[in-house]
């Protein structure tokens, strides 16, 4: 594409600022929105290299939250799996796996929304295989924030905390995936007209989403996160309907 489209620059932001407030980063907005301009490949590519600006600009701004801990209990089997799932995506049919992965977001988020006191134990097995799952998905489908969203979710923790230890475990996943995707050929060097823009969009988006954070209450926090989860599993399931039929 040589012509720049205002509206996804636009539609960019505004996924950049959510993902900030619901701690999951764009990814989960910036991929439905980016396959109704670009092709699946460039959008895995473009997405990758989105995500590093976006990522950097939250770990600047919030890193007084970070939790060590979890970065290597979720992070290691993130960046582990990025890398397979990654590989995959020139085996494995997408639009299946994205049926798969909407379905999952609905119910799983429901499932959290309409049982409020239900939590998942913050163990070492469940921090692992929240990676291991936001790894592979974030590899293969380009997105796999919500699902390590949903996990950190669950360990209800506070929201500078969650921030910040998203943002750094995704940091690491799109500094390895960015690697794999370019072996994959998915960097296009006429998609890169785009990245100037969306790095700035990345600090531009990050500092006005820490700014309305500021404004949510602690216990409005995991369910606005849910909330958001939710929209993008529906979404996720209205554009793969759309493009099969």
């Amino acid at each position: 594409m040589n012509k720049i489209s205002t509206l996804f620059l636009l539609l960019a932001l505004l996924a950049e600022v959510i993902g900030t407030i619901g701690g999951f980063g764009s990814s989960v907005f910036f991929v439905p929105i980016a396959n109704f301009y670009f092709d699946f490949e460039s959008v895995l590519g473009l997405t990758a290299l989105f995500h590093l600006s976006s990522n950097i600009s939250k770990i600047f701004l919030f890193k007084k939250g970070l939790d060590k801990k979890l970065l290597l209990t979720i992070g290691v089997p993130s960046v582990i799996f990025v890398v397979i799932g990654g590989f995959l995506t020139k085996i494995l049919d997408s639009s299946v796996l994205e049926i798969v992965l909407g379905v999952f977001l609905v119910a799983l988020s429901l499932l959290f929304l309409l049982r409020t006191s239900l939590i998942i134990l913050p163990n070492t097995k469940n921090a692992i295989t929240g990676g291991v799952l936001s790894g592979f998905s974030a590899g293969l489908l380009g997105t796999g924030g919500t699902i390590r969203g949903l996990t950190m979710a669950a360990f209800n923790l506070e929201k500078n905390v969650f921030i910040a230890t998203s943002a750094f475990i995704d940091f690491l996943i799109d500094f390895t995936r960015t690697f794999v995707y370019y072996e994959n050929g998915y960097i296009h060097q006429h998609d890169l007209i785009y990245v100037p823009f969306l790095f700035l969009i990345g600090l531009v988006g990050t500092y006005i989403g820490k700014k309305v954070l500021k404004l949510i209450p602690q216990e409005k926090f995991r369910k606005i996160s849910l909330l958001l989860i939710l929209t993008i599993g529906l979404i996720t399931l209205v554009n793969i309907l759309l493009k099969l039929f």
